[in-house]
C-alpha cells in the first residue's frame, strides 16, 4: 500500500511507515488537532471488502481500548478515510515485541 509522507487520514498527516503485518501497515503521524504524535494502523484496501477481516480490525480495537495497563498501547479512536479504515494509537518509541523476540533467539 505505502501511504506517502504527509497524506493525510482525517486529522492524522503521516510522517514516516513504521511496520507493516498481518492486518495492516503502521504509520507514525502527527495529530493536527492535538499537536502530538501517534500511530496510524492502516487496513489495506484489499481487505476492506471482505466484511470478516474489518470485523476482526474492528475488533482488536475494540479489545484493545476496553484495557488499562502501562503494556498495552491507547487506541484513540477507529476511523475511516474514504474506503480506507485506520486504528490511531498512542506512539511509544522503541522496539517493537517482533524485534525483541527475534533478538533472543
Amino acid at each position: 500500500m505505502n501511504i506517502a509522507a504527509g497524506a493525510r487520514f482525517d486529522r492524522y498527516e503521516v510522517l514516516a511507515p513504521l511496520g507493516a503485518g498481518g492486518m495492516g501497515e503502521v504509520y507514525l503521524a502527527q495529530d493536527t488537532r492535538l499537536g502530538r504524535k501517534g500511530a496510524l494502523k492502516i487496513l489495506p484496501l484489499k481487505f476492506t471488502a471482505d466484511q470478516e477481516r474489518l470485523r476482526r480490525f474492528r475488533q482488536e480495537a475494540q479489545a484493545a481500548s476496553a484495557l488499562n495497563h502501562p503494556n498495552i498501547i491507547t487506541i484513540h479512536e477507529i476511523g475511516q478515510v474514504g474506503e480506507l479504515h485506520f486504528i490511531a494509537t498512542e506512539y511509544i518509541e522503541g522496539t517493537t515485541l517482533r524485534q525483541r523476540m527475534t533478538a533472543r533467539r
